[in-house]
């Protein structure tokens, strides 16, 4: 075979790719900046993908992948980095993709995060909700305020329940207590529940993946615990109405009471190319729960919860499409990223005309 996983891993490190895609039929794909890139050299057959798989995955987990469909781990390329693995069947074969952990824990000022989720790090208790499509940075997010709290606060005993562990957390002013899920405990629930009993000040929530999950993390956000999750949804409004939604009917009207007094805030992102240099850039909608959200909650009028983020600004809310358009103005992001990624495509069309006929103005005025 022409490729062996040592060179594979070396190559992602060396290019600061994100993830490393192994499948049968195609040669080794990277992605850099979001963009895929195939490694030269032949396409894998079905024993080179195996081989491949087998040098970095226990028998266990294989075990997993035949009864299953697939495992998920991290694992340690030596000192050079950290990868989350997931092995999976496709087509009879096997397949895997490895997404590089970043090692270094970024500030809040190289993720752009405002100083009113700082903020958010010391409330008492309630849900903060991280929420992005996978590969939006939910992780590298919640890390890096994680890691504030554990260079700041050394009152509080911080658990975190996730599948698989990323970013290994030593113990600075805080003490930490990491979970893998399938390592360490069976499920997200179970997990939550037990560590009700751990004497946590904050629970970090991997994945509020099912009913089970959402239902102990509002429970634990409830009594008195700083509890922080992550959703797959785009937006504060839509993920509100994607915690209701997963409880039976009849149970709706109570969650939306709970909710409107336990969130504490939302804070969704996506990361959108750069076009100054390259890379990433993060942009954010954050919701800070205040009287009035807590009452468009309460009262199932969450479609109205954009126009008071629109309006919170002294509360340091922002909408993703006003972010969007902050990093268009500073040359950050392309014009058809803005519209691409925007929730309200016809407002952001209409706000980039009016700078651009704003522009025309200015250069005209400059010629005269």
């Amino acid at each position: 075979m022409s490729y062996s996983m040592s060179d594979l891993l070396q190559l992602v490190v060396s290019e600061n790719a994100s993830d490393l895609h192994i499948r049968v039929g195609t040669a080794p794909t990277i992605r850099v900046h979001g963009i895929l890139h195939r490694v030269e050299g032949p396409a894998l057959r079905p024993e080179d993908a195996e081989e491949l798989m087998r040098s970095i995955t226990s028998e266990e987990h294989i075990q997993q992948v035949r009864e299953r469909g697939g495992a998920d781990f991290a694992f340690a390329f030596g000192e050079a980095a950290r990868f989350r693995v997931s092995v999976f069947k496709e087509k009879g074969n096997f397949g895997m993709v490895l997404r590089q952990i970043p090692s270094k824990m970024l500030t809040f000022e190289q993720i752009g995060l405002p100083q009113s989720v700082k903020d958010l790090l010391f409330k008492p208790r309630g849900l903060i909700l991280v929420t992005g499509p996978t590969g939006s940075g939910k992780t590298t997010t919640l890390a890096s305020l994680l890691n504030l709290v554990n260079e700041e606060r050394d009152e509080v005993h911080l658990i975190t329940i996730e599948d698989p562990i990323e970013y290994y957390h030593k113990h600075k002013k805080a003490l930490i207590t990491q979970r893998e899920v399938h390592v360490d405990v069976p499920n997200f629930a179970e997990a939550l529940r037990r560590a009700l009993r751990q004497d946590p000040d904050m629970i970090l929530v991997g994945e509020m993946r099912d009913l089970e999950t959402i239902e102990a993390a509002i429970t634990a956000a409830e009594t008195g615990h700083l509890v922080f999750g992550t959703l797959h949804t785009t937006g504060a409004a839509k993920t509100i109405d994607r915690l209701v939604n997963a409880f039976p009917v009849n149970q709706q009207e109570m969650i939306r009471i709970q909710l409107s007094t336990v969130m504490q805030a939302v804070i969704s992102q996506l990361l959108v190319p750069r076009i100054d240099k390259p890379g990433r850039v993060a942009v954010f909608e954050i919701m800070i729960n205040t009287p009035s959200i807590a009452a468009l909650i309460r009262d199932n009028k969450t479609f109205r919860i954009n126009s008071d983020i629109q309006t919170g600004a002294k509360w340091g809310m922002v909408t993703l499409d006003g972010f969007l358009l902050e990093k268009f103005m500073a040359g950050l992001i392309a014009r058809e990223e803005v519209i691409n990624k925007a929730q309200d495509p016809t407002t952001i069309m209409a706000k980039l005309q009016e700078l651009d006929l704003a522009q025309a103005v200015g250069k005209g005025d400059q010629k005269k």
